[in-house]
């Protein structure tokens, strides 16, 4: 395995994780309940995304698709829209 599959499985594995421990913090009939549901449904999409160009043995732009997905996630949470796990390695908040 090379190290850009190495990484590329790491990513795939912790942006799935993250989106199952991340919830919606913010309350759903706002705006800000609509933005909350945007970060986490561009993070869904960027975890498809980068499985379809594993798919396609494009590890270069599964590897981006994880970590812009993860990116989602990490600026949901850091202006509260998310609330997810302070410990551990899953967030930087």
């Amino acid at each position: 395995m090379t190290d850009i599959d190495a990484k590329t499985d790491k990513y795939e594995r912790l942006l799935a994780e993250a989106l199952d421990a991340a919830e919606l913090a913010a309350p759903a009939d706002t705006p800000l309940g609509e933005a909350a549901r945007d970060c986490e449904e561009m993070a869904r999409s960027y975890l498809e995304d980068g499985r379809h160009f594993r798919e396609d043995d494009d590890a270069v732009n599964a590897l981006a698709s994880f970590s812009y997905g993860h990116a989602w996630l990490d600026c949901g949470a850091r202006i509260g829209l998310l609330d997810v796990p302070t410990e551990g390695h899953l967030f930087t908040v």
